[in-house]
């Protein structure tokens, strides 16, 4: 079977995208599903490629936080009939420690399956149309396209009534900043934390943790997003505000219990420690670029710093708790988002990049 569809192809590490035929030689295998994709949302990790050229190969279609619609699958085995409706998130080889102990986040082969490479395949079972070879499945996905095949492992099933082409995003970035609040801090009412970043992760930590019935701090350095914090109930905190740490002491009683960094910005990362609580945790989910000085002190009296992957969270099962905190009114991820067609992915990218959408989503014409 020969299946041939658009797709948005990256050729070089300084180029734009490209929506152009491709061709999936055969269908899904055992463990696999072809995905029609309604929506598939951009993320700042999928830009990144461009940062870290030489890494991921190219040429190849990128997006990884795809949904839509299963129009084939590889066998019984995958748990998942035709016409179901699914969200797409990362991949995981389902059989190190980390993902039999429920963290596939933290897989052996996560960069190998979601970063660099992807699951071999040879031949190329996808190409462009000339029959050159695209690099393997992007996050287990390559969802900027109408079609993805991806492993059933990827693959959330959702009600068929909801919005579907909306929620890519809760496959990976809005995944992440809510994980790492419900999952990684496991944030409870009463207490503080303090989000620095309202970019599509931090705003979903800041209604994560207004959800769980935290006081959360916001701190951005855009007035624009700064107010989408305070709409979703954050305390607006500006970045450049004289004595940082002090402010959100005085904000938080005493000091913040958690603190959520995405700026991937040292002096922020050192401000959040000095305002941490004694045995305060702060988490990174942005990846650091340049080297991480430490303040000598800042890790006194228990306090902590570590990095969050994905929220530290198992798709199958935090996919449906925000989907269940969006019904009742206290997760809304779509006020957030902006539809684009898949043939303006170039406009996407720069409303993206100059901060005038949060979290862009894709939609097949097809």
């Amino acid at each position: 079977m020969t299946t041939r569809f658009d797709a948005a192809v990256l050729r070089s590490y300084e180029g734009r995208f490209a929506v152009e035929e491709v061709v999936l030689n055969g269908g899904p295998v055992d463990g696999e599903v072809l995905v029609r994709v309604a929506g598939c949302g951009m993320c700042r990790t999928d830009l990144a490629v461009r940062r870290s050229a030489g890494r991921s190969p190219l040429p190849a279609v990128l997006g990884h936080e795809g949904a839509g619609v299963v129009v084939e699958t590889g066998g019984p085995g995958t748990g998942l009939t035709t016409g179901d409706h699914v969200v797409l998130s990362f991949d995981s080889c389902g059989g190190c420690r980390s993902c039999l102990a429920g963290a596939p986040a933290y897989c052996d082969s996560f960069a190998a399956l979601n970063l660099f490479a992807g699951r071999e395949e040879k031949p190329a079972r996808l190409t462009d149309a000339a029959g050159g070879a695209l690099a393997p499945r992007w996050f287990g996905q390559s969802s900027f396209a109408e079609y993805a095949l991806v492993s059933a492992r990827n693959a959330v099933r959702v009600d068929p009534a909801l919005p579907v082409a909306l929620l890519g995003p809760l496959g990976c970035g809005f995944l992440t900043g809510a994980g790492a609040v419900l999952n990684s801090f496991g944030v409870r009412p009463g207490d503080t934390v303090v989000v620095l970043g309202a970019g599509a992760v931090g705003l979903a930590a800041v209604m994560a943790a207004t959800a769980a019935g935290a006081t959360v701090v916001a701190v951005e350095r855009h007035p624009e997003r700064l107010a989408l914090a305070e709409r979703f109930g954050a305390i607006p905190v500006h970045a450049t505000s004289a004595d940082l740490p002090g402010r959100v002491r005085r904000l938080t009683d005493g000091g913040a219990q958690y603190a959520l960094d995405s700026t991937a910005s040292a002096p922020l990362i050192n401000d959040a420690l000095r305002a941490l609580r004694p045995t305060g945790r702060l988490g990174l989910v942005a990846r650091l670029h340049t080297p991480l000085p430490i303040e000598p002190g800042a890790l006194d009296q228990g306090r902590s710093i570590s990095h969050v992957c994905e929220g530290d969270a198992v798709p199958g099962l935090l996919v449906p708790r925000l989907i269940g905190l969006w019904r009742a009114g206290r997760f809304p991820f779509d006020e957030l988002i902006r539809t684009y067609p898949l043939a303006d992915i170039d406009q996407a990218e720069r409303d993206f990049d100059a901060g005038r959408v949060v979290k862009p989503v894709l939609v097949p014409e097809g």
